[in-house]
C-alpha cells in the first residue's frame, strides 16, 4: 500500500516521499518499519485503508510528518507537539549539549519560550540533580511541554509559567523555585529569530503550519534577544551563562546585543554544518 502513495508523493515533488509514504502508512496500521516491510502484500480493511489515505492526503497538503503523526524525536527523546509548538529540531540539539556542559551539578536552569519543552526535559534526563523552570506565552503550548514532562520522568523537577519572557517569574512564588534568591545557573532560549517579512515567504510547511508566534522575531529577527540580553542578569546567579539558539546569518548581531548588555565571553558555536547555531554569553 505505502508503495502507492510513495509514487504520488514523488509525482507532486516530495524529495522524501518513500520515507514519508513508509512512516504514515505504518503509523496509520500500527506497524513497526519491520512489520510494514513483512506484511506489505497483506490487504488491509477498509477502515485501515481510508486512515492510511487521510494522513497521506494531509502530507499532500504540505503538513509535516511529524505533525501529523503527533510526536516529533529530539536527543533520544519522543516529544508531543500540538497546534502551538514548533516542531524540535536536530540543530536545536547543540543547544542542550553546550548546556550541560555549562550546568554544574545540581544546577537550577530556565527555559524562555520552551513550546514542547523538548529543551530543559532533554537536559534533565541527561542530569538527574538538575532543576528548571520553563516559561512559555501559550498556555496550550505548556499544555504539550507538561505532558512531555510527565513522559519523560522529569515533571517532579520542573515548572511550568505562563507569560512572556522574564514576567511570569516577577510575580509568581513557583518561578522562585526552591532557592530563596531565585537565581538560575543558566538561562536557555530557542527564541523567534525570523525577520517580520521573511516569514511570509518560509516553506508552506512552516509558514502554513508551525505556529506564528513561535516564529516571528519582529523586523529585524533580533527583538527577543534584546529582551533576554536586557533582563537575563537579574535573574542569573554571579558566574551564570546564556545560551541562545540563532538564525545561521544572526552571530554578529546577537553577539553584539548582548556585548552592550554587558556580559562578556560571548562566543558563537557552530553546528555540524559549520553554521552558527548558538551564542554563549556569561555574566560576570
Amino acid at each position: 500500500m505505502w508503495r502507492g502513495w510513495r509514487d504520488v508523493l514523488s509525482r507532486l515533488g516530495f524529495a522524501s516521499a518513500s520515507l514519508d509514504a513508509k512512516l504514515l502508512t505504518g503509523h496509520a496500521l500500527g506497524l513497526s518499519a519491520l512489520e510494514l516491510a513483512t506484511r506489505e502484500n497483506e490487504p488491509a480493511d477498509g477502515a485501515a485503508a481510508e486512515l492510511v489515505a487521510k494522513l497521506l492526503q494531509r502530507r499532500m497538503t504540505g503538513e509535516s510528518v511529524a505533525r501529523i503523526i503527533g510526536e516529533r524525536e529530539f536527543y533520544g527523546l519522543a516529544f508531543g507537539l500540538n497546534g502551538a509548538t514548533l516542531e524540535p529540531r536536530p540543530d536545536t540539539e547543540l543547544l542542550v549539549d553546550l548546556a550541560l556542559g555549562a550546568l554544574p551539578a545540581g544546577g537550577r536552569l530556565l527555559d524562555l519560550g520552551t513550546g514542547t519543552g523538548c529543551i530543559p526535559i532533554a537536559i534533565l534526563a541527561n542530569q538527574p540533580d538538575a532543576h528548571a523552570v520553563a516559561v512559555d506565552l501559550s498556555g496550550l503550548a505548556l499544555e504539550a511541554a507538561r505532558a512531555n514532562a510527565e513522559r519523560h520522568d522529569v515533571a517532579g523537577r520542573i515548572g511550568f509559567l505562563e507569560g512572556s519572557w522574564f514576567e511570569p517569574l516577577a510575580t509568581s512564588p513557583s518561578g522562585r523555585g526552591e532557592e530563596s534568591t531565585g537565581l538560575f545557573d543558566l538561562i536557555v532560549s530557542n527564541p523567534p529569530y525570523i525577520t517580520s517579512a521573511v516569514v511570509e515567504t518560509l516553506a508552506p510547511e512552516v509558514k502554513d503550519f508551525d505556529p506564528r508566534l513561535a516564529l516571528d522575531g519582529g523586523p529585524d529577527g533580533l527583538a527577543p534577544y534584546r529582551i533576554i540580553a536586557a533582563q537575563a542578569a537579574n535573574w542569573l546567579k554571579p558566574g551564570g551563562w546564556v545560551l541562545v539558539e540563532i538564525g545561521f546569518d544572526q552571530g554578529a548581531a546577537v553577539s553584539a546585543v548582548f556585548l552592550e548588555a554587558g556580559f562578556d565571553d560571548v562566543a558563537i558555536h557552530t553546528d555540524l554544518n559549520g553554521l552558527d547555531r548558538v551564542v554563549a554569553a556569561h555574566h560576570i
